[in-house]
């Protein structure tokens, strides 16, 4: 509020985007802030005398303040202005929170520079033991029927689900025979009733595991990968050539336990640890097939997690569970619905499978030996030394 010694005649400033003046009375004017900055105020009264202000509009640095030290009361924050501009400085307790007061700041003002000072990095070596354990059980049950007549009956024929390979008939110059294409598990044959079948009973249950122990060692905030498997072949198409044909290229495609991580040690000695482990497989069953070459698909376990870590504490990720049900079931229709006969034909096919994974993380921080390590000794003379040659050093065991 501006109050002159006589009657005011009319008011100007320089910039309105930064305030505004409003004559409330004949002898008071007041001015608004609307943006930080500075402008000129010119006032004249009846006589045509003018008086000119100097208006600085500021931010409400005693409001930011007090915020910046609810937020964050043990951090030693001061904020200052320069016209527009805010600045932030002192000693922060790490870069993390620094950029957090940052971004409060940024929030509130539009032009904010950074004078706050960070401890510098530690340069420390992280060392993570990781334990894969990777268990995959699978069970197979089959059963199916096919029914065939001989050669030399008074009815040829047989009859089968297709779900697993009939037996053929076939006629020649010389007459009627038969070829068993599959014989399946058991085959039954009554020469008096010229009558043969084939059936398939089979259970089959398979055990794979994975393990895998690595030690990877890496410098604080920087990336370590570790991979135990191999690489496959499979084809990638380019495009077409001048004559019309597609042009393939073979690229290779990793599988197997792979693990990616960042370690990152903070001022409170915790380590901020994050962790992409990975555990894939071959899968031939659900591969392709591409003119006789087969390409196998990949079965993959795959975990992405960030914790914080003391130094030889373990974290688990368990519970990994993939458990499937495939049931395939064929049948006659009619004569395969009538109760105990239709099981003669009936085939059916059920898999069942269960997949876990476990794994076991321990990070440590280590430091370099400040002596040489010692070599192990051969327990037998490896090769007898030459005439004038010195035997090697060996240094004692500790």
């Amino acid at each position: 509020m501006i109050t002159a010694p006589t009657r005011i005649k009319r008011v100007s400033i320089a910039d309105p985007a930064v305030a505004e003046a409003l004559v409330v009375s004949p002898t008071q004017i007041l001015v608004n802030g609307k943006a930080p900055g500075g402008v000129s105020l010119l006032v004249w009264d009846e006589a045509d005398q003018s008086q000119a202000f100097e208006v600085s509009v500021d931010i409400d640095i005693l409001g930011l303040t007090q915020k910046i030290h609810e937020v964050f009361p043990a951090e030693p924050v001061r904020i200052e202005t320069s016209k527009d501009v805010v600045i932030l400085s002192g000693n922060i307790s790490s870069s993390t929170v620094a950029d957090k007061i940052l971004e409060v700041v940024k929030n509130a003002a539009p032009k904010v520079t950074s004078l706050m000072q960070v401890p510098p990095p530690t340069h420390a070596q992280i060392l993570l033991q990781v334990r894969f354990a990777d268990v995959n059980r699978q069970k197979l049950n089959q059963l199916g029927f096919n029914l065939l007549s001989l050669p030399g009956s008074k009815n040829i024929g047989s009859i089968s689900t297709q779900q697993f390979s009939p037996a053929t008939l076939n006629s020649t110059g010389l007459g009627s025979g038969f070829a068993v294409s599959d014989l399946l598990n058991i085959f039954l044959f009554r020469p008096d009733l010229n009558f043969a079948a084939t059936i398939q009973a089979l259970q089959n249950e398979n055990v794979l595991e994975i393990l895998a122990e690595p030690n990877l060692l890496t410098m604080s905030g920087k990336e370590a990968s570790f991979l135990a498997g191999g690489e496959f072949p499979y084809p990638v198409i380019q495009g077409t050539t001048a004559g019309g044909t597609a042009a393939v290229t073979i690229q290779f495609k990793e599988f197997g336990v792979r693990l990616n991580f960042t370690p990152t040690l903070m001022p409170d000695g915790v380590i901020h640890l994050k962790v992409k482990p990975e555990v894939s497989s071959l899968d031939f069953a659900d591969g392709l097939v591409i003119q006789g070459f087969t390409i196998p698909a990949l079965t993959t376990d795959r975990v992405e997690s960030e914790m914080d870590l003391k130094d030889g504490q373990s974290f688990a990720i368990a519970g990994l569970l993939d458990n499937r049900v495939t049931e395939q079931l064929s049948k006659i229709p009619g004569i395969g619905d009538i109760p105990i006969l239709g099981k003669l034909f009936q085939s059916r096919s059920i898999t069942k499978s269960k997949n876990e994974l476990i794994i076991v993380v321990t990070p440590r921080i280590v430091q370099p030996m400040n002596s040489e390590p010692p070599i192990p000794v051969m327990p037998r003379k490896f090769i007898d030394p030459l005439p004038g040659d010195h035997p090697p050093v060996v240094p004692p065991r500790p």
